[in-house]
């Protein structure tokens, strides 16, 4: 009898040792998401935050007679502060941001028909009929970032009649009044979602596939694409994600100030042998090498792709991200046995 509480006792220490590396890996999982949940959730609430001073900005100033010049560049500077918050969560894409096609109600991308200023020149037609609860039920196209860049940077709005601007200003109300409900409703549905998201193992690698997604996406489809390095033989500004107002590189470079701060600090618990701390050290400094490249750009998208100089700068820039994507879809992958599933980026 004796014996046999012995090697019971055995098998049951045999059986403790082999669980604990699993034990380990779901307590490093669950700290991980916590991290990313707190993290993602405070970048939700700055684009809310940021969507709310963009709303109440113009329908302050939309209505005021220095409309043309201070209040114009001010609109414009709230336009830019909420469209550089969205940037930097955008690599989120499970989860609250599925529901209703929010990530496309904020940022109608990419438009190769122009679709957006189809849509909004239609509804500068009715703007008699324009709220924001109309917004809200019509198309992606004209309820987010794209449509109020339209109305206040592109070519056509630079001078015009007081009729005209009365129209502008109804629609880039009621569009900004939708946008303000749909993050502060993200950045509340975030925080619900917190502990589903935590309490599920599977979540860590649909987190971590997500900046695998985004860091493809910026490669290929955000700057290769304009650079004419995505099939298409020549340069194109008009492919980048914000071409009228020239923000198009700012917002490439917020999307990896985004994984740097609301994706890499959680990745940390996940690698922790010596080999996985040094593929940690890898991606934050490739990031940081990234970060500075776009930082000495200096100039918009169209600007660079114009001369050769600028094209050779873009070059640098192309070359670090591409030095970053392997370090997260090859060696992160791999480390963290990840298998990719389909991408949506990849499709047209």
């Amino acid at each position: 009898m004796p014996r046999s509480r012995g090697l019971v006792t055995a098998l049951m220490a045999f059986t403790l040792i082999l669980s604990l590396p699993a034990l380990a890996q779901n307590d490093a999982g669950q700290t991980a998401r916590t991290q990313w949940h707190d993290s993602i959730g405070s970048g939700y609430q700055r684009l809310a935050d940021h969507s709310a001073v963009l709303s109440s900005t113009l329908s302050r100033l939309c209505p005021m007679p220095n409309r043309q010049e201070d209040g114009v560049a001010r609109m414009k500077m709230a336009w830019r502060d909420a469209f550089l918050a969205w940037q930097q969560v955008r690599f989120v894409d499970f989860g609250p941001i599925e529901q209703n096609s929010r990530a496309w109600q904020i940022q109608f991308w990419p438009d190769r028909k122009n679709l957006v200023g189809r849509k909004v020149d239609a509804w500068l037609e009715q703007a008699d009929k324009v709220s924001a609860s109309a917004i809200a039920d019509a198309g992606v196209a004209i309820q987010g970032l794209p449509a109020i860049e339209y109305l206040l940077f592109d070519k056509r709005f630079r001078t015009g009649n007081a009729t005209g601007w009365t129209q502008r200003c109804a629609l880039l109300t009621a569009i900004g009044a939708h946008l303000e409900k749909v993050t502060r409703r993200l950045a509340e549905d975030w925080q619900a979602y917190g502990n589903f998201y935590r309490s599920r193992d599977d979540f860590t690698a649909t987190t971590v596939e997500a900046a695998m997604n985004a860091v493809e996406h910026l490669r290929s489809r955000r700057l290769g694409a304009a650079m004419g390095l995505r099939g298409n033989t020549s340069t194109n500004a008009y492919l980048g994600d914000a071409w009228r107002s020239g923000e198009s590189l700012a917002a490439q470079q917020a999307s990896v100030a985004g994984l740097s701060n609301h994706f890499l600090p959680g990745l940390k618990p996940l690698l922790t042998a010596p080999d996985q701390k040094a593929l940690f050290d890898d991606l934050t400094h490739q990031a940081n090498e990234t970060l500075s490249e776009y930082q000495s750009l200096g100039r918009p998208l169209k600007a660079l792709l114009d001369t050769e100089a600028g094209y050779r700068q873009l070059q640098g820039v192309y070359i670090e991200v591409s030095q970053l994507e392997p370090l997260f879809i090859g060696q992160l992958a791999s480390t963290l046995d990840i298998r990719r599933g389909f991408n949506s980026s990849d499709g047209d």
